[in-house]
């Protein structure tokens, strides 16, 4: 059989089309769908900073006592290389003391957001006692996600207190004001007392929470100079004043104890000695 040209050349270039197709199809075949995934090096995820937080407020409060304390943190997934926050900080806290009784926090977790702290409430009891507050720290960004640990401890203790009641002038009320309160002629605090009527009364009252003061008389000290007479203390003063002693350790008679001890047994062995030795002299004779 003799090839026609015309058909030969026709059937050429259907295997040609026909490869061609199918090369199409192969490419097809190993590309993605859908657009190029960028580069690791190109997408905000983990942040080469490691997660950093803590815990601030108060390190000691009196009994009742209900205060702020915030927690900060940064770093982490959460994080991109730029600091821009691109996933979820998240802290989680509980309590540690030896008796939780009238002791919460609220609330127990949140939210970091944009760098600023997460608040918390603190109401402590009536126990006398150091207080831990505990937390996890976690820094979430898609399937990325690092913890830490970290804790902070204060103590409850009982306050000392000064009470005083005020009374405002018959002549004229007063707005809102504070009394600034010293111990041994150095300010430890401030009161702020309401707006008071003419011939109103407030009974003012501060607690001082500290872990320990020296040994002897210490004194409270309160002055309404500043008022010029429009509010004075009950009985009149304008200056109140109120003294407490504070007893140094108890004494240890450990030392005594021992010393008598010695004493005793020596007094017996002295004895025992003379006895022995006068039966010993009436034995020979």
């Amino acid at each position: 059989m003799v090839a026609h040209p015309a058909v030969d050349a026709a059937m050429r270039n259907l295997r040609a089309v026909a490869a061609a197709v199918a090369l199409v199809a192969v490419i097809g075949l190993l590309l993605p769908i859908g657009p190029a995934a960028p580069s690791p090096a190109g997408r905000l995820t983990a942040s080469s900073t490691p997660v950093t937080g803590n815990v601030t407020g108060p390190t000691v409060l009196a009994w009742d006592a209900h205060s702020n304390y915030y927690v900060n943190g940064t770093g982490g997934p959460a994080f991109a290389p730029n600091g821009t926050q691109v996933g979820n900080l998240t802290w989680y806290a509980s309590l540690l003391a030896a008796n939780l009784t009238g002791i919460s926090l609220s609330p127990t977790s949140n939210a970091i957001v944009g760098g600023n702290a997460s608040l918390a409430i603190l109401t402590v009891g009536n126990i006398s006692e150091p207080l831990t507050i505990a937390v996890m720290l976690s820094s979430v960004y898609q399937t990325d996600n690092v913890s830490i640990n970290f804790t902070y401890t204060l103590h409850v203790v009982q306050p000392y207190v000064v009470a005083a009641t005020l009374v405002c002038g018959p002549s004229a009320g007063t707005d809102a004001f504070q009394v600034v309160v010293d111990l041994d002629g150095a300010a430890v605090g401030s009161v702020t007392v309401p707006s008071l009527l003419p011939n109103g009364t407030y009974h003012l009252s501060f607690k001082y929470a500290v872990l320990s003061l020296a040994s002897g008389w210490h004194t409270f000290t309160v002055s309404l100079a500043a008022l010029h007479g429009l509010v004075r203390f009950s009985g009149g003063a304008t200056v109140y004043s109120q003294s407490f002693y504070v007893p140094g350790p108890a004494t240890s008679y450990t030392l005594w104890y021992v010393a008598g001890f010695v004493a005793f047994f020596g007094v017996l062995f002295i004895l025992l000695t003379r006895v022995a030795a006068r039966r010993r002299g009436a034995v020979r004779r």
